[in-house]
């Protein structure tokens, strides 16, 4: 077994024993392209989504140089019509890119030069389990050889395949170098046909766009925006996270609070493997999310004033889903002409979840929503909220500290002023007619309380709904709030509503002060008005 060259079934074994969750079902998609013109198959998703997993288990599958029917026959694939078919039939080429980069940093060797070294590490070891073809000096020619020698076809597993592309996003002619070694694989009459079986390429970004065409154009690519048949692998379903929990005694909810909230294609319950494993290990539900470079893009997203993007990113923090149009978004991480290619990136990284607006199903556009998918990724946002540069961000958190601390004193007075002034800012709707615009300019003065507070909205009571309640989060010493909005109504009608309905009710099992907070707007006056009061006081 090699490193590169048909590494062997080590990997997925050593997955199987650590708690797997049954994919194989991927490797029957792949193996209906074997040997078609769509063999050639691109997978992008968000860091910590099993991209690594997935490859581990393809080169399982289908390396001849060992004999993995034990490992997949109790799975899925094992009932799939092709799996005798492939198992362990071809060469496996499996490359992790980051690998070849990090050696590449740590020698100093520039980026450039890191398509030269893919191309003779694989020849030396080609060379090393095949020494009758240390006569062939270039790696195409020598591949080309073993697949004739062998009769066995290659299938190319490549992980991480865009690390070049994002770790080299100001080096033109490092990324032309890699594409051309791509191009030279899988872009090639006469290589292309005769040596390559399939490929499996994976990575967080689809192919870089060269113009309006992907650079390498003959893969058919999946992404988290458009899964097609993947969407059900793109990570945890519903179905497979429940199971967890039942397997290991725990809290359901608390792992959909957390790690829910991904859409994908025609799945709109996925889950962040990653964190769920972590999770059910260490039996603590928190973020797991890893400070990456990724985590870097998003503060410099939060901090890029793109096309009213400052707007957006409040809103998206407050809890809001506002509108993407993902078609121009280059596939790189410093092609940046709008917001909503900024918008689109964070998708792709996972920072957001992308659903389909129904009614742009058939056109040509490609727009949709984006939100801020659960509470992992949201604690993020609030952590790199507090740190953003940009002034209109700043002062919005120093008004909604000053916002709530006003709200928990009882100072009705400045909670009403404060709620105009932001009516009054850039980041209120343009549209100011009804509740529900009353409602987007609440949640927004209140938005810094994202990191103290989980804020449910429209929360069913028994007699009524709740318009916002505020559940303070585990660590928190607040107390809790609930809030009704009025329109064209006295504040105090609202807190007469919430204790007439008995709101207070949905927070039976929640054992700390409650605030109640009526809040309204005046269309004549143009004046808003607030009654606080804390529960039971006044009983």
């Amino acid at each position: 077994m090699g490193t590169y060259l048909n590494p062997g079934n080590g990997g997925f074994a050593e997955i199987l024993r650590s708690g797997y969750v049954d994919k194989t079902g991927l490797i029957g998609l792949i193996n209906h392209t074997v040997g078609t013109k769509r063999k050639l198959t691109c997978v992008s998703r968000p860091r910590r989504f099993g991209k690594s997993c997935a490859a581990l288990m393809l080169c399982a599958y289908y390396d001849r140089t060992c004999d993995s029917r034990g490992l997949f026959e109790r799975y899925e694939i094992a009932k799939d019509h092709s799996f005798e078919d492939h198992l362990n039939k071809y060469h496996v080429i499996s490359l992790d890119i980051t690998g070849f980069i990090s050696n590449a940093r740590v020698g100093k060797i520039p980026l450039g030069d890191v398509p030269a070294i893919i191309q003779s590490t694989l020849l030396k070891e080609v060379h090393r389990f095949f020494p009758d073809l240390d006569g062939f000096t270039d790696l195409n020619g020598c591949l080309l050889e073993l697949v004739r020698r062998t009769g066995t076809q290659i299938i190319f597993v490549i992980d991480e395949w865009d690390s070049v592309i994002r770790e080299a996003k100001d080096d033109n002619e490092a990324q032309d170098r890699y594409f051309n070694l791509l191009r030279g694989w899988f872009k090639n009459k006469f290589f292309t046909p005769e040596a390559v079986a399939a490929v499996y390429m994976t990575g967080i970004l689809p192919i870089k766009k060269d113009g309006l065409q992907s650079a390498i154009s003959d893969f058919t690519e999946y992404s988290v925006l458009e899964p097609g048949e993947f969407a059900g692998y793109v990570g945890f379903t519903e179905k497979e996270v429940k199971q967890i929990c039942e397997e290991n005694s725990l809290d359901y909810s608390q792992m959909k609070k957390w790690y829910d909230g991904y859409t994908a294609g025609d799945q709109h319950s996925i889950y962040n493997p990653y964190s769920v494993m972590c999770a059910a290990g260490s039996g603590k539900y928190k973020s797991y999310w890893k400070k990456t470079s990724a985590a870097e893009t998003l503060m410099t997203s939060i901090d890029m004033d793109q096309d009213g993007l400052q707007d957006t990113i409040a809103r998206l923090i407050a809890g809001e889903r506002v509108v993407v149009d993902t078609e121009s978004f280059q596939n790189d991480m410093e092609t940046f002409n709008c917001k909503d290619e900024v918008l689109t990136l964070l998708a792709h990284l996972g920072y957001l979840t992308y659903e389909e607006e129904p009614d742009s199903y058939g056109d040509d556009t490609a727009a949709g929503l984006v939100r801020i998918p659960n509470e992992e990724v949201r604690s993020e946002f609030d952590r790199i909220l507090r740190k953003a540069k940009h002034k209109s961000l700043i002062e919005l958190v120093r008004k909604s500290d000053q916002l709530l601390a006003d709200t928990l004193s009882g100072n009705s007075k400045a909670v009403a002023k404060a709620i105009a002034e932001v009516h009054e800012s850039e980041y209120a709707p343009t549209w100011y007619k009804y509740e529900q615009s009353l409602r987007y300019v609440v949640k927004m003065a209140y938005i810094s309380c994202v990191d103290q507070y989980s804020k449910i909205e429209e929360i069913p009571t028994g007699h009524g709904i709740a318009d916002v309640v505020f559940l303070p989060k585990r660590r928190s010493t607040l107390p809790a709030m609930i809030v009704e909005l009025k329109w064209n109504r006295d504040a105090e009608g609202a807190i007469a509503q919430i204790r007439d309905r008995n709101y207070p009710g949905v927070l039976a099992n929640y054992g700390g002060k409650i605030v109640l907070v009526g809040i309204s707007y005046d269309e004549k006056t143009k004046e808003h008005s607030c009654v606080i009061e804390e529960y039971g006081k006044t009983d």
